[in-house]
């Protein structure tokens, strides 16, 4: 049986593989280094410090184009490591919050389910640097006192230069040299909400459907439900079938969640998402119901636009991926609500609030408080942060 480990560079292999490369009475194993696209060969009967040495020759300064070299080229890589021979397969979380190992965790995984030859391998991911989400492992190896010290030595002599490095995806701090080595295994379904519950806006968070699991959380529904009723109170004469023609308009609706309430509350909506993926769906799940319409704006070209006034614009747990909040004063409204997790409408939202001659805050809501709560299937548990609602207001001047 060999062990295989793919990470994208020398020094994961120690972090956080270490139990799996010296544990194993001195197993054959293979490392492939994913950012270079090579194999390192550990012999059977290796000792430890030998493989520790002939890794740490590979360590390298952090350059540019550092990424995983994709599916194809990893089930390559593999297929050569097994030689057909019987393998398990170890490699980064596709929760991993440096986002580089996590897309070598999911790329490795869909390389292994491709292999024909070696798809019937075992395979785990570590846990890995995970801060924001408690994983459920299924083994955990904890390290003894030379294992730690080998594993500090490692640093301390191979990865000085990683231990001041600005680039959070590959400093190294205490929290990315284990002393526990965790793994779990998982299924096609629950990696795939791993790796988009820790997306940003772009098409990766896109890549499975409601990747927030806003149709499935206790705790998304009772923020969608809360919204929706601080939103229909206050605009309540507004609705499609009120005198007012009052339009919503909803930037970033997402799979159409919040918006689905909206219009079922009576109300006229334009929903507005600017991802490519996410529209489609936000389209399909809004078929049939007239009061909505959906289009691809984005808070920019809202900003530029030479629309009708709307009754209010909603930026509901939108505003955390550095839009320009001077937007705000070119919307076609007198009225914007918002929503944010408390410490980013603090840091984000306060201080521009209180420099701002265009807006004033109306009202500020606790639609729902922190929460701890599983997802992708319990594989894992989070804090969900709160959200708080701040109603603007234009001002006179």
């Amino acid at each position: 049986m060999i062990d295989i480990v793919v990470v994208l560079r020398a020094e994961d292999a120690v972090l956080d593989f270490l139990s799996v490369l010296t544990d194993d009475g001195g197993g054959e194993a293979r490392v492939i280094l994913a950012d270079r696209a090579e194999t390192l060969i550990l012999g059977a009967g290796m000792a430890a410090p030998e493989r520790l040495a002939l890794i740490a020759s590979h360590v390298r300064p952090v350059t540019d184009g550092i990424a995983s070299p994709g599916p194809g080229v990893l089930a390559t890589l593999l297929r050569q490591a097994a030689a057909g021979r019987p393998c398990r397969i170890w490699t980064h979380s596709p929760a991993d919050n440096r986002r580089s190992r996590g897309r070598l965790g999911r790329d490795t995984a869909l390389a292994h389910a491709a292999g024909a030859d070696f798809a019937s391998a075992e395979l785990r991911h570590a846990v890995g640097y995970s801060p924001y989400l408690q994983i459920l492992s299924d083994l955990d190896r904890p390290l003894g006192r030379e294992h730690i010290a080998a594993k500090l030595d490692f640093v301390n002599g191979s990865c000085g230069h990683l231990l001041a490095e600005a680039d959070p995806e590959f400093v190294v701090q205490t929290p990315r040299v284990p002393a526990i080595e965790r793994f779990f295994d998982t299924d096609p379904d629950q990696r795939e909400r791993l790796f988009a519950l820790l997306a940003s806006l772009d098409d990766e968070a896109a890549s499975v459907v409601d990747p927030w699991e806003f149709g499935s959380s206790p705790y998304e529904a009772r923020r969608l439900d809360a919204t929706a009723a601080w939103v229909r109170e206050r605009c309540a004469g507004a609705g499609s079938g009120s005198d007012s023609g009052g339009t919503l308009v909803e930037v970033g609706a997402c799979e159409g969640a919040l918006t689905h309430r909206l219009a079922t509350a009576g109300f006229t909506v334009r929903a507005t998402e600017p991802n490519a993926v996410f529209r489609p769906r936000l389209t399909a799940a809004l078929a049939g119901t007239d009061e909505v319409t959906v289009d691809g704006a984005d808070l920019a070209e809202l900003a530029k636009e030479d629309a009708p006034r709307a009754t209010a614009h909603l930026l509901i747990e939108m505003l955390y991926y550095g839009q320009d909040l001077a937007l705000l004063d070119d919307l076609a409204t007198d009225l914007v609500f918002v929503a944010l997790e408390p410490d980013a409408l603090a840091s984000r939202v306060r201080p521009w609030l209180e420099r701002s001659a265009t807006w004033r805050a109306d009202e500020e809501i606790v639609l729902v408080p922190p929460q701890l709560e599983t997802v992708c299937a319990g594989r894992a548990y989070l804090s969900k942060r709160g959200s708080v609602g701040l109603l603007l207001r234009r001002t006179n001047g």
